[in-house]
Parts: structure tokens; C-alpha cells; sequence
């Protein structure tokens, strides 16, 4: 079926004419002062009979009359949301930065970069720390129940080595935005040891962080070949929160011969 022939499907099941379409749009836009929003009677009749693809300003006024969610309708024109974030992640920028999780709709599934483990259950909070797949699919209900209130999310850019090998570049990041000040805490191995991710004037950096007086210090991992860094604190460089989580690849990027099914894993 037609875009316009579902359109129309939906207008015929609320029982209400291209005129009462007309009336109720021109409402929306007045209030919103923008004509684009208005649909006439002859447009409505124009994109029921015929393939034409209506603005997003009308498609959200058609929303609005028919009782229809704006990502089904947009839907009929093969216009997915939910694939922003898988076409992120097959985007790769170059440079570290944050990333967001957008949902949508929340009785789909939406692509995230972890599928969590079959033996995973909601009401045995030790399981989140199992080793999960990534880049699968995972139900709405199933994020809500994670502190997404508290947490937000980086990527490392690809040309970023400064934590190689214990975090490659491409790798995804969970940052618990509650901790900004760096801890000097006792640490056994460097799995251990806090990672931040930091706000720069020039764009973010995940690392090691040592703070004295008004120094920050960036510190490289031994065996990544990156030389340490320096800011002024917090004039230059501000601590967006504490890495809390990864989702890494353990082996060779796209394109390889070889296995490449990456894995999450997360710091205590």
C-alpha cells in the first residue's frame, strides 16, 4: 500500500473529511505561526491520490489529526529513526567525542552497541557485570530499568591511541557523569585505575587523569607511544564524568578475515 493510500486509511478509520483536515491544520498553524504546517483540501486530496511526499512541518500536523505517531508516519516514506544510531556507528569519526542514545519509539527494539547476555536478569544486579555481545538489538523496556539519568556516552575516535591497547580506537564509552573529581585511589593493575573522559577546548579526551593545584594531567597509556598533556584546570579542560562501562573490540576492525565479534566489559 501507497504512502498516500495509508494516509488515507487512517483519515477514513477517524471518519473526518479533507476539509476538517484543512480546519484543524490551519489551528496548528496559526499557533505555531508558520504556514508550513497548513494542509488544504486540495494538497491532502493531491498526496492521498498520488505519490507526492509531504514536508515534515505537514506530516507532523497530520500526526496531530490523525492520532498517529510521527515515526510511523514517517515510516510510510522509509524514513527509519531508529537507524540513526546503527549509521553512527558505521560512521566513524576520526576524533573522540560524546555520543547520545535516542529513543524514539518506546515499544521497538532500537539498535544500541550491546546485546546483553541470554542469562541476563532484571532483578539480579550482579549480572550486569557479565560479558555481553555488542551492536545488537535491545528492547525500550529493557534500557529503562539502566541509569540512563546518570550516565551518558563518549566514543574514541579512530585516530585517538592515547589509552591503546587497554582502550582501541572505536571504542564505546559509558561515563557516569556524578563522578567529575579525579580520585586518587589505590589501584592492583591499570584495570583498576579511574579513566575520565574530558571536555577540551578543542574537543574530548579519554585517559588517565592526575589534578594538581590547577594542572590536569593527561596521562597516556606506557605502551600506546602518546606523550603526556597538559591543561590548565578547569579553564581548558573540564572532567565530563568517570568511564563506567566499555564496548571494545578485542580483535581485527571490519574487513579482517578473521573473527571480529567484539565484547563489553566493565570496570567495577
Amino acid at each position: 500500500m501507497r504512502a498516500g493510500e495509508r494516509l488515507k486509511e487512517l483519515r477514513n478509520r477517524l471518519t473526518i473529511t479533507t476539509r476538517e483536515v484543512e480546519e484543524h491544520s490551519r489551528k496548528i498553524s496559526e499557533a505555531e505561526s508558520n504556514e508550513e504546517f497548513y494542509i488544504s483540501n486540495a494538497w491532502l486530496t493531491q498526496i492521498e491520490n498520488k505519490q507526492c511526499t509531504p514536508s515534515i512541518y505537514k506530516l507532523f500536523s497530520l500526526s496531530v489529526i490523525y492520532r498517529a505517531k510521527f515515526t510511523d508516519l514517517l515510516a510510510l516514506y522509509k524514513v527509519d529513526l531508529e537507524k540513526i544510531s546503527k549509521y553512527q556507528m558505521t560512521t566513524a569519526l576520526q576524533q573522540t567525542h560524546l555520543a547520545n542514545l535516542e529513543v524514539y519509539d518506546k515499544e521497538r527494539a532500537i539498535s544500541f552497541p550491546v546485546r546483553f547476555d541470554p542469562g541476563f536478569q532484571l532483578g539480579e544486579t550482579n549480572l550486569l557485570s557479565r560479558m555481553v555481545e555488542v551492536w545488537g538489538e535491545v528492547p525500550i523496556g529493557l534500557l529503562q530499568h539502566l541509569d540512563f539519568r546518570h550516565c551518558m556516552y563518549g566514543y574514541i575516535g579512530m585516530d585517538d591511541h592515547m589509552l591503546f591497547p587497554l582502550l582501541r580506537p572505536g571504542t564505546f564509552v559509558q561515563i557516569d557523569g556524578r563522578h567529575k573529581k579525579v580520585q586518587r585511589l589505590p589501584y592492583r593493575t591499570e584495570f583498576e585505575r579511574p579513566i575520565y573522559f574530558v571536555e577540551l577546548r578543542t574537543g574530548y579526551a579519554c585517559s588517565w587523569c592526575e589534578v594538581q593545584g590547577n594542572q590536569l594531567t593527561l596521562l597516556p597509556h606506557p605502551l600506546s607511544g602518546c606523550s603526556i598533556r597538559q591543561f590548565n584546570f578547569p579553564t581548558d579542560a573540564e572532567i565530563v564524568g568517570r568511564v563506567t562501562a566499555l564496548a571494545m573490540r578485542l580483535v581485527n576492525p571490519p574487513g579482517s578475515s578473521r573473527d571480529e565479534s567484539p565484547r563489553l566489559t566493565r570496570q567495577s
